[in-house]
């Protein structure tokens, strides 16, 4: 009995080392147990070799998914550099006014005639349409001889002889003349107010013209 579970034994290591061997042998061999267990263990591996090899795919390989390059921030624009405007003063501040200043471009009439000359007098009052006629007129700092409103103009009246004056004292006086008027006329001007100059006689006008041909000179025929 032992020799032939060993026969037995041996076949069925044959067996499964040679699986080309029929199932029948095995029950020839009379050992029903082991040839139960050879038979079950060709079942299995009969399974194995009729079933299909399931081939598992090799895990597929997915495209690693693109980075969106990120949104590029646009550059900020270069402003224009401003040009320079040359050195940076802070403004003057214009002079405090004060209320003379305010006030001395208005005509103040003055009730008298400065230097008490009668014929200087006389000849400033009778200038046609004067509007302050027996006084001075007072605009921006200086005392005029007389004021047509209707045209705005300032008068300076001269009543000189200079017929009896030589020939030296004549230039000087005349020299003073036209330095005094044409401060007056700037004065006047600086208001708004056109100026004129007023002689006795065409000589003095003429000797009032060599030296300055821009005044503005009448002859006063009325006195």
């Amino acid at each position: 009995m032992a020799s032939a579970g060993a026969a037995a034994l041996g076949l069925g290591v044959c067996v499964l080392a040679a699986p080309e061997i029929i199932v029948g042998a095995v029950i020839v061999a009379g050992v029903v147990v082991v040839g139960f267990a050879i038979k079950e263990a060709l079942d299995t591996y009969a399974e194995k070799r009729g079933r299909p090899q399931v081939v598992r795919p090799a895990p597929e390989t997915r495209p690693m998914p693109e980075t969106a390059p990120a949104p590029q921030k646009p550059s900020p624009k270069k402003r224009p550099k401003p040009e320079p405007k040359g050195p940076d003063f802070p403004p003057v501040e214009p002079p405090e006014v004060t209320e003379r200043d305010r006030h001395r471009c208005e005509p103040v009439p003055v009730p008298y005639h400065l230097g008490g000359n009668k014929l200087h007098d006389k000849c400033a009052d009778r200038i046609p349409n004067n509007s302050f006629p027996g006084g001075d007129v007072f605009v921006n700092g200086k005392n005029f001889d007389a004021l047509q409103l209707a045209t705005r103009t300032l008068w300076e009246v001269k009543t000189h002889d200079i017929e009896t004056y030589n020939p030296y004292i004549l230039r000087i006086e005349l020299e003073k003349q036209v330095e005094e008027v044409r401060r007056e006329r700037d004065l006047a001007a600086a208001c708004g107010f056109h100026f004129r100059v007023g002689v006795r006689d065409e000589a003095h006008k003429a000797a009032l013209e060599r030296l300055d041909r821009t005044l503005d000179i009448v002859v006063m025929d009325w006195c």
